[in-house]
Parts: C-alpha cells; sequence; structure tokens
C-alpha cells in the first residue's frame, strides 16, 4: 500500500516510540516497521529480545534476492504481535547493513509497500544528507520530520528543509510536545505540520517495553499515533476515492487544516521570547539558510516527485 519513513534531525524527539505507536495504530492492514537507524537499534534491548533476525540478516539475503517476502521471514514480533526487523546494537553494523539495503533493498521494500494489505514504516533515526538511510527515504510515498517546537530544535531542522522535499514527494513536519504552535511553526518553517503528539511519558513507556502506563490503544500518544496514521492512511491510499490526488497535494502543501487537535499551548512557552525563536527572524527571511513559506518551493506550491 504504502512507505511511509519517519526521522528526526536534532536531539531525542522519539522517532523509534513513535514509528511503533503508528504501526500498533494503523488501520486495516498488516503493517511491518523496520528499525533502520544509522546509529543502532533500542528495540531488540527494550524488550529483550536478540537482533537477529533482523536488519543485517535481511540485508545479507537482500544481496541474493528481491523476494516481498523476506521481509517479514527477517522480522520479529512484539508484544501485541507487531512485526519489527530489528536493528543491531551499534552504528557499524547498522551503517553497513543500511548501505546494502540502500543499494539493493528498496525495491524489494517497494513490493511490499504496493502490497494493499501493508504498509511499511522506515524509522530512520536522526539523519543528515550523508546518512546512509537516505536512499531508503527517497522511496518513501510520506516522510514525517518529527522534531519538538522549541527554538534550538527547529532551527536544527530548518537547516535540512531545503533537502528533506528532495526526498519524499509528500514531507511533514511532526510536532512532539509543548512549544511554539503548529500555525506559527507551518508560517516560518514554510513546511507543513501534519500533527502534533502530546507529552506522555506513562503511554511512551509501554511502548519502550517498560510496565507502569497505558497501552497504545488507551493513551494519549496512542490516541494521537491513530488519528495520524488514519489522516495519512486516507490521504496516500489510491483505493479511498477520485479526491486523493488532491488531498495528497493540500497536504504537501500544507493550505487544509487538520483534525489533529494541537496539543501546543497557545501562549508563548517560558523561556522562549515573545516574538520569533532565536534563528527566526521577522520580515521575509525566516530561519538562516532557507526562506519563508512564501519564497520556499514547499511553501509557494511546488511539489517535489
Amino acid at each position: 500500500m504504502m512507505l511511509v519513513g519517519l526521522c528526526s534531525v536534532k536531539g531525542s524527539p522519539g522517532v523509534t516510540t513513535t514509528a511503533v505507536a503508528l504501526a500498533a495504530r494503523w488501520p486495516g492492514v498488516d503493517s511491518i516497521l523496520i528499525e533502520a537507524d544509522p546509529a543502532g537499534g533500542d528495540l531488540a534491548a527494550r524488550f529483550g529480545l536478540s537482533s537477529t533476525p533482523g536488519l543485517v540478516s535481511l540485508a545479507a539475503a537482500a544481496r541474493r534476492s528481491h523476494d516481498p517476502a523476506l521481509l517479514a521471514e527477517h522480522s520479529q514480533a512484539l508484544p501485541g504481535e507487531l512485526r519489527v526487523v530489528l536493528g543491531p546494537l551499534g552504528a557499524e553494523r547498522a551503517g553497513a547493513a543500511l548501505e546494502v539495503l540502500g543499494a539493493r533493498g528498496l525495491g524489494l521494500l517497494r513490493a511490499v509497500a504496493t502490497d494493499p494489505e501493508s504498509v511499511v514504516l522506515v524509522d530512520a533515526g536522526r539523519v543528515d544528507p550523508t546518512s546512509p538511510v537516505v536512499p531508503l527515504l527517497r522511496g518513501a510515498d510520506a516522510l514525517l520530520v518529527l522534531t519538538r517546537p522549541q527554538a534550538e530544535d527547529l532551527s536544527h531542522a530548518a537547516t535540512l528543509l531545503t533537502v528533506i522535499p528532495t526526498w519524499s514527494r509528500h514531507p511533514g513536519l511532526v510536532l512532539v510536545g509543548p512549544g511554539y504552535p503548529r500555525a506559527e511553526v507551518e508560517r516560518e518553517l514554510g513546511i507543513p505540520v501534519v500533527a502534533t503528539l502530546p507529552h506522555d511519558p506513562r503511554g511512551a513507556n509501554v511502548l519502550c517495553g517498560r510496565s507502569g502506563g497505558r497501552g497504545p490503544r488507551r493513551s494519549a500518544l496512542g490516541h494521537a499515533a491513530a488519528r495520524l496514521a488514519n489522516q495519512i492512511h486516507t490521504l496516500l491510499d489510491p483505493q479511498v476515492g477520485s479526491d486523493t490526488d488532491q488531498k495528497i497535494r493540500t497536504m504537501t502543501l500544507g493550505t487544509e487544516s487538520s483534525a489533529e487537535p494541537d496539543y501546543s499551548p497557545a501562549a508563548t512557552p517560558a523561556g522562549l521570547p515573545a516574538q520569533r525563536a532565536p534563528g527566526i527572524a521577522t520580515g521575509d527571511t525566516a530561519i538562516p539558510g532557507i526562506t519563508t513559506a512564501r519564497h520556499s518551493s514547499v511553501g509557494n506550491g511546488a511539489v517535489h516527485r
């Protein structure tokens, strides 16, 4: 059905936790999550699993075959029967596996993603233009860039906003936790905010393999992830109706408000300047290195393909 990437630029906004929540709450089809963080995987340690089979064994198999069944064969089940291709511990092994999959594995992922009964989510962790996971993100139908809506995080995210839209036709920001309101972030950075996620430590605990919180069907984080999954599913699934292309375009241009509630407080967060975050200037120039939404290729009506 589709291939969806998740990544961040700086910090730890919870890419892996969000990816697990999305995969657990994806509507109507089988989901499979690939833990493709170049820094190495966390889920095996979180849930007490071996990292084999996983990303390394999948990369070895992809050298010999593009059989779509390989993805399931090299996955393991998390609680709730969520299928995950686990990343190895350590950047060296993860990077080597991603180099192989970047060169040989995209066709395999696309073959699985085009199955109308499947969705593939790629947890790419923290990325930059030289990251070995970028070739997999270039094949994504949608790319969700997670960031906390705080000054320093947004300034770092802005450094890649001229590049990220060339990786996927449909990029969008996901704001995690409290901070600047989504409308201001969209206006200054020139890329749509497709969702906001709450700061929900207890809900995140369960998704991290720890007890003491509500599962993804009951937690605030799980409910928000379900809304985001339904939104992307509706916008990108070619079976939903003849108006899908217009909805995709609307999402890409950021001209339609989402039904997703904004968890960011209306007021400027304490400790931040009242007008703009540092590095975000008033007038026609926004964060250094990019232009405002009304001048950028994302905000002026261009759809990257």
